[in-house]
């Protein structure tokens, strides 16, 4: 396992729990707003953290954490995955797994298996647009409308969501993305911020009215649509 970072507590990150963050490495996508730029461009082993001691971490609050959120970079890109998820299941906590949906089969086959809780999946933009968002001239549409049914036929609670930059996506963009998927099922808007660890500089968020003017849009069209943070 590739591990780049991890986070001890987040009350924010797995709805409704209080978890920890395991940040995996390397990443087939290169989102120029990516805010772990790190994680996606920098894979050299020194710097990794050590998988044991976050299990003697986990070990120790398995009392008082109800779960643990994999994040990334893309974690299904890691060839042990299955084997970390089966060893924290174990401990009694839950998964979220972040996912930016590339990989249809392994996600159907981490849900069938019972272990993950809660999938987030990135939309990084309308279909049209998929490949300057993500860095990538082919950026893997079919494994994506696969794992958006993937989830849609399941029963793992899940969500999608899309991190939403000034110069790439546009009201129309997000109207599309609400197409991808059951009107009912959540749909989160992210507004991007600035960071040191960003692969690109010089991209902008929304201001607050551009978010404010953005949900009286949407609203109609994707009723269940919450931009978060306002």
């Amino acid at each position: 396992m590739q591990i780049g970072g991890f986070q001890k507590v987040t009350l924010l990150d797995f709805p409704s729990k209080v978890a920890c963050i395991v940040f995996t490495k390397g990443c087939n996508f290169r989102c120029p707003y990516c805010q772990n730029g790190s994680l996606v461009l920098n894979t050299r082993d020194e710097q990794l953290v050590d998988l044991e001691e976050i299990f003697s971490y986990l070990e120790k609050r398995k009392n008082i954490l109800d779960g643990v959120c994999i994040s990334g970079g893309e974690p299904l890109l890691q060839k042990n995955i299955e084997e970390l998820l089966i060893r924290i299941k174990k401990l009694g906590l839950a998964v979220k797994l972040d996912t930016n949906g590339t990989s249809p089969q392994l996600l159907k086959k981490l849900i069938d298996l019972n272990l993950v809780d809660y999938v987030a999946m990135d939309i990084k933009n309308s279909f049209s647009k998929y490949n300057v968002t993500v860095g990538r001239s082919n950026p893997f549409i079919d494994n994506i409308k696969q794992s958006i049914q993937v989830l849609e036929d399941s029963k793992v609670a899940h969500e999608f969501r899309t991190t939403i930059v000034k110069e790439l996506h546009t009201a129309d963009d997000i109207l599309e993305i609400g197409k991808m998927f059951c009107p009912k099922t959540k749909y989160y808007l992210q507004n991007y911020e600035d960071s040191e660890d960003v692969i690109k500089e010089g991209l902008h968020g929304f201001s607050l009215d551009e978010l404010l003017n953005l949900k009286n849009i949407l609203n109609k069209d994707i009723p269940n649509l919450v931009i978060r943070g306002l």
